[in-house]
């Protein structure tokens, strides 16, 4: 079973674990780990290194080539290109490590137990963190327990909206992030996907996927075929179809409908069903928390309506709304909402208070 963790615990964790504990997460490939990681590295200005361990066919690709000391006439091992030689404390991060050569996994025991890498230590405060994969689909090794032990296990599963908030910063297509907040069994499962599993290619969605997916089609007002074709290859043939349906059929209101004209889109609304009165608040809070230009006043004007409007006519959908602030993914809109409408705060308070 596992302990089951997301970013932001993810990101709890490393700030209260020890840099001498190692950790290790299980997840499916596409994922984000490495960015993620790199992503919450960087800003404390550590460098993070990746190795890809599935990847590598001999220790040296680690541990370094063998070289002559003159002096001495001893060998030693120079330096691998990653090692910090300027005694700044480093993130290793080991990627695939159940898919490395038995060999290879060797060179890692040392490492993991005494930060040491053919007697050179790491610089203090150093951190080492693996992944592996998990599941049927892998061709992978065998861990040795005495290995294993050497880290604190965790799965890694980063939450749809977690991956949603991602996608709106990192401004990817709004047409994919439409469909993801719609259709969240297709950011990174198989959905049944069955095609070319005789010849080991299944394609499959995951969440590198969709960011592809994004790039293709950003600048492309009008998708065709040829794009469906083009798409298929990226997250399969049903994922393709299933994304290609929904652009052509998608007309939910967006977050940036309700903040510029409410009123508009006031009777949609009201034939709207609570899932998707739902999804429209997480758009809400999401154009809130990541738009650089935001209109104040027309904020100002239609967030209140909004939000009366949901205390009035959907109470399972105002108590949604509400518990969004909860969630911690939301800090900046969370902020405008207290600094800038006050009164809309105090509302939803009471309403917390009166449940």
């Amino acid at each position: 079973m596992g302990i089951n963790i997301c970013v932001k615990e993810l990101y709890g964790l490393l700030g209260s674990m020890p840099s001498s504990q190692n950790v290790m997460l299980i997840g499916k490939h596409g994922i984000g780990k490495s960015q993620i990681l790199t992503d919450y590295f960087s800003a404390k200005k550590m460098r993070v290194v990746t190795l890809f361990l599935g990847q590598m066919s001999d220790p040296g690709d680690i541990i370094g080539l063998p070289n002559k000391n003159l002096a001495d006439g001893k060998t030693e091992f120079l330096p691998p290109y990653w090692f910090p030689v300027d005694g700044k404390p480093i993130v290793l991060f080991l990627d695939e490590l159940n898919r490395a050569r038995p060999e290879v996994l060797q060179t890692i025991m040392d490492l993991a137990l005494n930060r040491k890498l053919a007697g050179k230590d790491l610089p203090a405060g150093s951190r080492l963190i693996s992944a592996v994969n998990e599941g049927e689909e892998y061709q992978i090794t065998d861990l040795d327990p005495a290995l294993v032990s050497r880290f604190n296990i965790y799965n890694f599963q980063p939450t749809e909206e977690e991956w949603l908030l991602w996608a709106a910063k990192s401004k990817l297509d709004a047409r994919v992030i439409d469909f993801i907040s719609e259709n969240g069994g297709w950011l990174d499962g198989n959905l049944n996907e069955t095609v070319q599993m005789d010849m080991g290619l299944e394609k499959t969605p995951d969440r590198r996927a969709w960011e592809k997916v994004s790039s293709i089609i950003k600048g492309c007002d009008e998708l065709t075929d040829l794009h469906k074709k083009v798409l298929a290859g990226v997250v399969g043939i049903k994922g393709a179809t299933a994304f290609m349906i929904h652009v052509n059929n998608n007309n939910l209101i967006k977050g940036s409908d309700i903040l510029n004209n409410f009123s508009k889109y006031e009777s949609r609304l009201k034939k709207y069903k609570l899932h998707q009165i739902s999804q429209v608040n997480e758009s809400v809070y999401r154009t809130l928390e990541v738009s650089d230009k935001l209109n104040m006043e027309k904020v100002k004007k239609n967030l209140p309506l909004y939000v009366n409007f949901l205390a009035k006519s959907n109470k399972e959908a105002m108590a949604h709304f509400t518990s969004m602030v909860n969630k911690g993914l939301y800090p900046k809109a969370l902020c405008i909402i207290v600094t800038e409408m006050p009164e809309i705060h105090s509302k939803m308070i009471n309403f917390v208070n009166n449940l």
